[in-house]
């Protein structure tokens, strides 16, 4: 299949977002509960990724398994690991059989990015600092002003 035709017939892109570096793009209009990309990575076990992790930093591709596994998008990964964040997102992450599936949750129109909420849990309280420190930047009306989930 010759390349311009490959590229016309992908329904996502990656490059730069407004929202935080790279992000991941529609080319073309995407229906509603289309599953749209597997998340892809190494598996770890949660031990290791904790290793790994970067104190300072939110930047995450790590996406968290039912059974503690973790799938690192850094090791082996996919165009899933630049799907950025949202707190009103147009996309959710489902597992099933311990795959992660990006799922659509309302039409996606072509030149839209593609967002999940990454609901992200962190043992300890939320303070303030951890809060400043999983700052959430979408934009979006119902920003909530971080990464982080509620516990509840």
């Amino acid at each position: 299949m010759p390349a311009e035709t490959l590229r016309k017939s992908r329904r996502i892109v990656v490059r730069r977002s407004t929202i935080h570096g790279n992000g991941v793009f529609a080319t073309t209009l995407i229906p509603e509960g289309t599953r749209l990309i597997e998340y892809k990575g190494e598996r770890v076990s949660g031990d290791i990724a904790d290793e790994d992790a970067d104190d300072e930093s939110s930047h995450t591709f790590l996406f968290m398994l039912d059974n503690a596994e973790v799938i690192d998008g850094t090791r082996n990964g996919n165009s899933a690991r630049w799907i950025n964040h949202s707190c009103t997102p147009n996309c959710e992450g489902n597992e099933e059989n311990g795959r992660v599936f990006i799922d659509v949750l309302g039409d996606v129109q072509p030149g839209e990015e593609i967002t999940i909420d990454y609901n992200l849990y962190v043992d300890g309280r939320y303070t303030q600092a951890l809060k400043r420190m999983y700052a959430c930047i979408c934009g979006t009306d119902a920003c909530r002003g971080t990464l982080l989930g509620s516990k509840r």
